[in-house]
């Protein structure tokens, strides 16, 4: 039995070591090493993988099934937005007025917004945006995003050609 796709950085807004409930989740030598093998391929067997990391392949569907669990990893498929009818994205800046973190969370439960990062610097918060089209993009902006209380104003980046896009960071 293999994962369906690839693995790829936590949604989680916490640090990727700091498991959904706060805690440090244990991650051992092996751990590490099976994310850097479905890094490196998502649909690995769980077979190759134990055969790299020294466990069989039900040890390791178990390590990572707690992996998953602990949220220090999502196996999700990583597509190319303009294939798949998402034909504008842009990097958004927002500057805030009051709570940040109240302004986080209403961003980042609009399906539009793909990361929502606090920041220190220039903004309060950098927010990356997929949409279909830039009418999609202005109402986004414009209408929802500006609409949120606290947000003071944004800065808009469109990406003209998305150079590179990988989550092959491995793990430290």
């Amino acid at each position: 039995m293999h994962s369906d796709v690839v693995a790829s950085r936590s949604a989680d807004p916490r640090d990727s070591r700091e498991s959904r409930n706060g805690s440090s989740p244990n991650l051992d030598a092996v751990s590490l090493a099976i994310i850097e093998q479905l890094q490196e391929d998502g649909r690995r067997p769980y077979a190759a993988i134990g055969k790299a990391v020294g466990l069989s392949e039900a040890a390791v569907r178990q390590r990572v099934q707690k992996l998953l669990d602990q949220g220090v990893m999502q196996i999700v498929a990583v597509t190319d937005p303009l294939t798949v009818g998402f034909r504008r994205q842009a990097m958004v800046g927002v500057h805030v007025e009051g709570d940040v973190e109240s302004v986080a969370e209403a961003l980042s439960a609009m399906s539009e917004c793909e990361y929502v990062v606090m920041t220190a610097g220039s903004f309060d918060l950098m927010v990356e945006i997929v949409c279909e089209d830039d009418d999609h993009l202005l109402e986004v902006i414009n209408r929802r995003m500006r609409a949120i209380p606290g947000v003071r104003s944004t800065e808009s980046f469109v990406y003209l050609k998305l150079k590179k896009q990988t989550y092959m960071w491995g793990t430290r």
